[in-house]
């Protein structure tokens, strides 16, 4: 065997070795997805706020069956909310988003398509941001700052395309396991509201795009509920941009990009 094979053997070896090390970088993150731990720990990533504030949260929209009945629901109660959008359903209803955002409420990213993260290679997380951050932008008017992942889970590919992209990774203190069959009004507000604490950050859905058939008319039951304990208990209850999170460069990303980009609606 010649220099130039052994040294080509040699590099095809170290390239072999060095994929488990690829590997649990890019995955890493994934202990984000622990709840316990993430509350504790990370407390901006989980969404924990100001004490006397609640951040209420709506994933998988905009659904044209579902979210105008909580756009209702919240415009009676005097709330608004941040959704995180899911690009592929944008595209089918771009003027519920508008009419989302001109109601007050905050728009987040939940990338285009539902897919998890870690099946995804460096490349294709970013591409896959990059693409609904570009589609909120353009029908809303204003770039997003904010991006949560399909089922919660973040990858190394994701935290740089974030960055990048001027977002803030945001996901939650306390959920309702709302997407599930067999859940009902009282088991969502009280699955929410056994993690909740003032600071908190709700995890809900607006469309059952991702969930079980109909799953939404039993957050929609669940939801007054909810508002009516964050009441009893004396917290405010809004988007994440009144929950004292500072967003990821947000000022300057949204006057840059104003600037420099011409809306096609």
């Amino acid at each position: 065997m010649g220099a130039a094979d052994r040294l080509a053997r040699a590099a095809r070896w170290a390239g072999a070795a060095a994929l488990p090390v690829l590997a649990a970088v890019h995955a890493a993150p994934v202990i984000s997805t622990f709840g316990p731990l993430r509350n504790r720990a990370m407390p901006r990533l989980a969404g924990r706020g100001r004490a006397d504030h609640i951040a209420l949260t709506f994933d998988d929209g905009p659904d044209p069956l579902s979210t105008p009945h909580f756009l209702r629901l919240l415009d009676a109660r005097g709330v608004r909310a941040t959704f995180f959008l899911l690009g592929s359903m944008l595209h089918r209803a771009p003027g519920l988003a508008r009419e989302l955002s001109a109601e007050g409420h905050e728009i987040g990213i939940h990338g285009w398509h539902h897919r998890p993260l870690l099946l995804r290679g460096p490349g294709a997380t970013y591409d896959d941001i990059a693409r609904a951050h570009d589609a909120v932008a353009d029908v809303t008017g204003r770039p997003p700052t904010l991006f949560r992942p399909p089922y919660g889970v973040m990858n190394t590919a994701a935290h740089l395309a974030c960055r990048r992209l001027g977002l803030a990774p945001v996901l939650w203190t306390a959920w309702g396991e709302d997407w599930r069959g067999r859940a009902t009004p009282e088991s969502v507000h009280r699955t929410v509201t056994r993690d909740l604490s003032g600071g908190g950050t709700i995890l809900l859905h607006d469309s059952d795009c991702t969930s079980a058939p109909g799953s939404w008319r039993t957050t929609l039951a669940a939801l007054p509920r909810i508002l009516d304990t964050c009441e009893t208990q004396g917290w405010g209850i809004g988007p994440l941009r009144d929950h004292g999170i500072p967003g990821a460069r947000t000022s300057v990303v949204q006057t840059r990009w104003a600037k420099t980009t011409r809306f096609s609606v």
